[in-house]
């Protein structure tokens, strides 16, 4: 089509960058015209992924090292699959060559070069970029998706959490002191990496919590949480590592402002959750609101952009439970940038996503 988009993706052969390469393959309105690979250059993306194979594209593209200054020449809008701390010493040569970028990293999406130290460990690499980088949760910044040049996707457990917990702290529904939430995840969100920690003897009929109490997406968490309470918002958050491939089951434990004396309030409580949900989601083609008895399940969302929702009130502790899954490979990364791509080329932002 004379109106695609050219795209390119650095670091196309880790986990986020298979499915980016999948969804952008099949993308009606983009052509994939570099995947790059330090490990696999050379080599066509048929060779390196077997199953994408039936698409003739797949059987002549071939990676590439990672060059900023041709991939401006080839592409429009470069996708940075990359690990925090790499990511940056390639979006700036892009974005001076013009590209849009959007980076599946954690490089661009704080704020706070301070904040970026603490929990990364290292100065960041481009504090200039900070400011100007949109955060890229299209359900809260859909307008600022559409002008950027630099969007930071968000991270696979802070989408689980934040879309469900923002549109209730907005209204004012909960408080933003006491939360906490407990977080799930199938093994592909370490990346693919050969660990000890993540061989398949190790995580096969095993659960097991890690970064606690301080992992590093607690700091995206706390920024989007802080700005939508207008006030510091500290959580408590424990991920747990799960044997299964892909997904994420967050559950949230929050402190309703209301509260909760008896059936009739418990039922005017649950009409304005159920209407502040509504009015945030009930359009969004990628959040689902369950009703019912039903609860979001990992097998529902996998292999979709999907995030589900859940919520219930429990009387007997005065709290508000509320649940969600999602496939942590597509809406917690590739398929959000995705979408993030749509929006960015006024294209409809379920393109090549359903």
């Amino acid at each position: 089509m004379a109106n695609q988009v050219k795209v390119g993706i650095i670091g196309a052969s880790g986990y986020s960058g298979e499915e980016l390469t999948r969804l952008l393959l099949t993308h009606p309105q983009a052509e994939l015209v570099a995947v790059t690979s330090r490990q696999y250059a050379g080599q066509t993306v048929a060779q390196i992924f077997p199953r994408f194979a039936h698409y003739p594209q797949a059987r002549t593209l071939r990676f590439t090292e990672p060059n900023p200054e041709l991939l401006a020449r080839q592409a429009q809008v470069v996708f940075l699959a990359l690990p925090h701390g790499v990511s940056a010493e390639f979006a700036i040569p892009l974005l001076q060559a013009g590209c849009q970028v959007i980076d599946l990293s954690a490089d661009f999406r704080l704020r706070s070069a301070a904040v970026y130290q603490e929990f990364y460990g290292h100065e960041h690499p481009a504090p200039e970029l900070l400011a100007t980088a949109v955060y890229g949760l299209p359900e809260v910044y859909r307008d600022a998706i559409k002008g950027a040049q630099l969007v930071a996707s968000p991270g696979c457990y802070p989408t689980s959490i934040l879309l469900p917990t923002l549109p209730l702290l907005r209204a004012g529904l909960i408080h933003a002191h006491g939360i906490i939430a407990d977080s799930m995840s199938g093994v592909s969100g370490a990346g693919r990496k050969a660990e000890l920690d993540y061989l398949f003897v190790e995580c096969n009929e095993s659960v097991r919590p890690y970064g606690v109490p301080k992992h590093r997406h607690l700091s995206e968490i706390e920024q989007e949480l802080s700005l939508a309470a207008g006030s510091p918002v500290i959580i408590q958050f424990t991920p747990h590592l799960i044997p299964v491939n892909r997904g994420i089951l967050t559950t949230l434990y929050l402190a309703p402002t209301t509260h909760i004396a008896g059936a009739a309030a418990a039922a005017e409580l649950n009409a304005r959750i159920t209407a502040c949900y509504q009015a945030a989601y009930a359009h969004e083609p990628f959040v689902r609101l369950l009703e019912g008895k039903a609860l979001p399940d990992t097998k529902n969302v996998v292999g979709t952009n999907v995030v589900e929702i859940a919520w219930r009130l429990d009387p007997r502790t005065g709290r508000l439970l509320v649940m969600s899954a999602e496939d942590n490979i597509v809406k917690g990364a590739s398929g959000q940038a995705v979408q993030s791509l749509n929006i960015m080329c006024g294209y409809p932002e379920t393109t090549g996503l359903l």
